[in-house]
């Protein structure tokens, strides 16, 4: 089971998050409670070892800011959320780094039909903390998408249950507070994701 801890800002949450084994790490570069600059994510990034995917978060702005601020960043991954037309992916498929497409359930849920490396499938109201119909999308998305929206580390087996996900995101499930991210909760959230569905 893939896991992405998204919405990070403080180094030390950064590293919560990879020493419990998150797969990938978020970082929000668009008008958000979680907002950092582009100099603010380049720091955390370059607290990621390698193998742990870091990924900027955008909604709304035009490919040419994405790019300059991904570049800025050097993050190794471009998320971009909401219902961003296909020509902004292919836009940026020569930045070489992985595209992730986050849409709600009413998108196109093939992974890769927008050229996106990755998928995630939010809550209708992205952003609200609030669980939804998981098992609503069960069946429905293909290729590697992650199942994101309302979930934390007391419903996350609940969730993995009901849609069936390649892997799951999380970010205000795992926070005290809008923007304050809490590293008991990150590492509960893992350990509660391992428990329910083992590597391997």
């Amino acid at each position: 089971m893939y896991v992405k801890i998204c919405g990070l800002s403080e180094p030390e949450h950064v590293a919560a998050a990879v020493e419990a084994g998150a797969d990938a790490v978020g970082v929000v570069m668009t008008r958000s409670p979680r907002r950092v600059t582009p100099e603010r994510a380049a720091e955390l990034a370059a607290l990621v070892p390698a193998h742990v995917l870091t990924v900027g978060v955008f909604r709304g702005e035009d490919p040419a800011a994405v790019r300059a601020a991904a570049l800025a960043s050097g993050v190794r991954g471009v998320q971009l959320h909401g219902r961003h037309p296909h020509g902004d992916f292919t836009a940026l498929k020569d930045l070489g780094v992985r595209l992730v497409r986050a849409v709600d359930a009413q998108a196109d849920l093939g992974c890769g039909a927008y050229d996106e490396d990755l998928l995630i499938v939010d809550a209708p109201h992205a952003g609200s903390g609030q669980p939804w119909d998981w098992s609503a999308v069960r069946g429905r998305p293909s290729g590697q998408w992650m199942l994101a929206g309302g979930l934390d580390p007391a419903n996350v087996a609940e969730a993995i249950a009901a849609a069936d996900p390649w892997g799951v995101d999380v970010s205000s499930g795992v926070e005290t507070s809008p923007g304050v991210k809490d590293s008991t909760l990150i590492k509960a959230f893992l350990r509660a994701v391992r428990a329910a569905a083992p590597r391997g």
